[in-house]
């Protein structure tokens, strides 16, 4: 496997190439992605004094037979940020690689077991047919705040994240280094929660919600797609 340094309108010292050589373990990735043929590492420079604290930043791409695997970081000197994007890259690898252990039958439960194991699964009879439900019997779900009764949406996953208000240039910065189409944050200009998203090619969008206790949801209103 090549790993080829190459910096983005800056110098790449030969110190730095070499310690990329030894943080980027090959036969650590080979072992997690045997399909892997070539590791690309960027390194670029942010001239923004304001941005002194991510002024470099560090890109990872990994090419393979498979899907293209990235990661990046930005850090005070190139150093670190480029120990931040390994850790971000091996993650993603190490997930990956489980997903496939599961794909060739690790963990799968026998079909007799899976209204045992499963909460809310369905369940089979003596006979090893569906089980039906009685009328009076509606299956309640609890998903976070949500109760559900029968069949209803389902909450795949519930997250609350602590934010410190940002300006709209901070947000745009943040959805790029995550590599996310929307970013959700709190603007430190209107104390509004906001969702900055990408439209077209470079073009962007920034939503801002006002709460208002009388209002009535409608749909396509704010909760709607993010578009137009």
């Amino acid at each position: 496997m090549d790993i080829v340094v190459k910096g983005r309108k800056t110098e790449v010292p030969e110190r730095f190439r070499k310690h990329v050589a030894e943080k980027l373990k090959v036969d650590k990735i080979q072992k997690l992605d045997g399909k892997v043929i070539s590791l690309d590492v960027e390194v670029s420079k942010e001239p923004n004094p304001r941005q002194a604290d991510r002024s470099d930043r560090v890109e990872i791409t990994l090419r393979g037979r498979g899907p293209v695997i990235r990661a990046e970081a930005a850090a005070t000197d190139p150093y670190a940020a480029l120990d931040l994007a390994t850790a971000k890259l091996e993650a993603r690898l190490r997930k990956q690689h489980d997903k496939r252990l599961d794909r060739r039958g690790n963990g799968r439960i026998p079909a007799s077991e899976v209204g045992v194991a499963v909460d809310g699964a369905a369940r089979l009879d003596d006979s090893g047919r569906l089980a039906t439900e009685t009328a009076d019997e509606v299956p309640v779900t609890r998903m976070g705040p949500l109760e559900i009764r029968g069949e209803g949406p389902v909450v795949v996953r519930e997250k609350t994240h602590t934010a410190a208000p940002m300006t709209l240039d901070q947000a745009l910065y943040e959805m790029e280094l995550v590599g996310h189409d929307f970013y959700l944050f709190v603007d430190s200009d209107t104390k509004l929660p906001s969702v900055v998203y990408r439209r077209h090619a470079y073009d962007y969008g920034v939503i801002h919600l006002n709460a208002d206790p009388f209002a009535e949801a409608e749909p396509g209103g704010a909760g709607g797609a993010l578009g137009g």
